[in-house]
């Protein structure tokens, strides 16, 4: 946490270190999901593949009570409050989304419980709640700073795998919309002085990626339906595709992600800067922030970068910005 501090953060994370998956860490510990082995990943990634790991439904979702990243939240702030108390904490936890991704669009055999065969709305009702618990409970222990992170979205940018859906019979544009739908009614019981943002990538293990495509394909559902209060997109190479899509974006935040953390190269101040006021077309400075596109690592078994490289990439982030928005 301190080296957070020292390298420019006004907000510390845990970095995920106690997780073993960005997502699958949380999935498993709901009600009614069992973490188990598979064949192979559920997507593929372009080189390096992930250890061959998934989540199934059983029962009904829900979040437990003792579900660990409570526990694992109650340990950062102790950390936080003994170090450098009052300092702002982002948490990070998988959007709903992506279980259903997972385990109903993804998994090819999919076969729904009782429960959710005879109602497939139950399954985005019983997320939506169980999702809504998880905000209140982190809440209740003290987090103002919620980000629910999601590459369901990355996964419909691209043209390559919206037709392998369609032509499994899934409607990619209706099932996004289920997602929003899901995330609002999440959001609808977000405390007033609670901040909740959305992370979207396109893959990012190893230092590779598993889908190319720009957001125009989910940008007027996404940017222009969802209630976060900010969305950190992926904008570090050309399979982002365009800022056009930010024309739907309404008053919420957009964290442009013009910094690569897939390799230790640093990017051009100059050329970052432009792609920043080519973005001011279609959102206001005073909207745009700037970050990393994404985290330095998915899963335990990081990225092609030494720490080193990893605090200098920060280090660039918090130059540029403080160049940028001087104000």
């Amino acid at each position: 946490m301190k080296k957070e501090l020292d390298n420019g953060l006004t907000a510390v994370t845990d970095g995920e270190f106690r997780r073993a998956f960005w997502h699958l860490d949380f999935l498993a510990g709901l009600s009614g999901i069992r973490h188990v082995s598979a064949k192979a990943w559920s997507v593929h990634f372009e080189g390096h593949q992930p250890k061959a790991e998934t989540v199934v439904v059983e029962g009904k979702i829900g979040f437990p009570e003792d579900h660990p990243f409570l526990e694992a939240y109650d340990r950062l702030k102790a950390i936080v409050d003994e170090v450098a108390p009052g300092t702002p904490i982002k948490f990070t936890i998988p959007s709903p989304s992506m279980l259903h991704l997972i385990c109903a669009v993804r998994e090819e055999n999919y076969k729904p419980t009782e429960r959710y065969a005879a109602d497939p709305q139950a399954f985005f009702d019983d997320m939506a709640e169980a999702w809504g618990d998880a905000l209140l409970a982190l809440y209740k222990r003290g987090c103002r700073y919620l980000q629910l992170d999601d590459t369901s979205w990355g996964e419909f940018c691209s043209a390559e795998k919206r037709a392998a859906y369609a032509a499994r019979g899934i409607d990619v544009d209706a099932v996004g919309k289920k997602y929003v739908e899901c995330i609002n009614k999440v959001l609808a019981k977000k405390p007033a002085d609670m901040t909740v943002t959305m992370h979207i990538c396109r893959g990012n293990f190893r230092s590779t990626w598993f889908s190319s495509g720009g957001y125009e394909p989910v940008a007027e559902t996404l940017f222009g339906g969802c209630a976060v209060d900010g969305f950190f997109l992926e904008y570090d190479s050309e399979r982002a595709g365009t800022f056009e899509p930010l024309r739907f974006i309404k008053d919420q935040t957009v964290v442009l992600g013009l910094i690569t953390s897939k390799f230790p190269e640093l990017e051009d101040k100059a050329a970052v800067k432009a792609r920043i006021e080519e973005a001011t077309k279609y959102v206001p400075l005073a909207q745009l922030c700037l970050s990393p596109q994404c985290g330095f690592s998915s899963t335990e078994e990081g990225n092609l970068m030494t720490e080193d490289e990893e605090w200098a990439k920060v280090r660039l982030v918090r130059e540029i910005a403080d160049e940028v928005w001087k104000d």
